[in-house]
């Protein structure tokens, strides 16, 4: 496998055709941050994942991203996350006409995963594995034994296209603390953090184009967290910021 390392091309070429029947109000109203289920079709886009596989959606939210899993690629999805209820999920997912059969929301501490060893054909995660996989040892500690060999990691994390915690930009204090920037880094540090892994290899880290676009739907919601993020969306902190796209496989 080759490492690459890719960068947003002047010309946009992703259209989101899988994501645009969930433009809704139904859906767009229940996303906590940039358009999660628009980064997770640029996440899959030519995945190796085979259908029917079983799929841990890591720090799933309230399961968009898990329904989207379902719906759109045919996975058996385990919608697993710390802050949601799962029988709100349960609801949801039952209202989007799926059984737990194919879908089955869990209350999971990615630290202390509550799964059998071996037992994923691959995890997906997106804007979530920056909160706890930063941590070098997580990968091989925490996540690896949990994924069955040859099996697959796809991970998209908000980054920044520099890391600059020594010098913060100004437009990026408008709505966030140093401390919650601290979440965010950029492919350099991603690759130091996954190369140390020795149960998994690295498929792919690049940039993804996904930063603009699904920033846009988030600003357009009307909740106090979008109202305080245009504050440096506005002044131009998008410049600073950008969505990475890595891809595991385990030996």
């Amino acid at each position: 496998f080759v490492e690459s390392v890719g960068h947003i091309s002047e010309e946009k070429v992703m259209k989101y055709i899988k994501s645009e029947k969930y433009n809704i109000q139904e859906f767009m109203s229940k996303i906590m941050g940039p358009n999660p289920i628009k980064l997770e079709e640029e996440l899959l886009l030519d995945n190796k994942i085979k259908l029917n596989s079983v799929v841990c959606d890591l720090g799933s939210g309230q399961g968009l991203t898990s329904i989207f899993l379902v719906k759109e690629y045919g996975f058996k999805v385990y919608a697993s996350d710390l802050w949601s209820e799962p029988e709100e999920n349960r609801k949801f997912f039952e209202e989007n006409n799926l059984t737990d059969e194919q879908i089955i929301p869990i209350k999971a501490d990615a630290l202390d995963l509550p799964f059998e060893r071996n037992f994923f054909d691959a995890v997906v995660s997106v804007d979530s594995y920056n909160y706890f996989g930063r941590d070098k040892s997580y990968l091989d500690e925490k996540l690896m034994p949990f994924v069955k060999k040859g099996g697959y990691v796809y991970i998209a994390v908000p980054g920044m296209r520099h890391d600059c915690h020594d010098n913060l930009p100004k437009e990026l204090l408008l709505s966030w603390t140093p401390e919650q920037l601290e979440y965010m880094h950029d492919i350099d540090y991603w690759r130091k953090i996954v190369s140390e892994s020795e149960m998994s290899e690295i498929v792919e880290i690049k940039e993804m184009e996904s930063n603009e676009e699904v920033w846009k739907d988030w600003l357009e919601q009307d909740n106090e967290y979008a109202i305080s993020d245009r504050k440096s969306m506005e002044a131009g902190g998008g410049r600073y910021l950008n969505f990475i796209k890595i891809v595991l496989r385990k030996k």
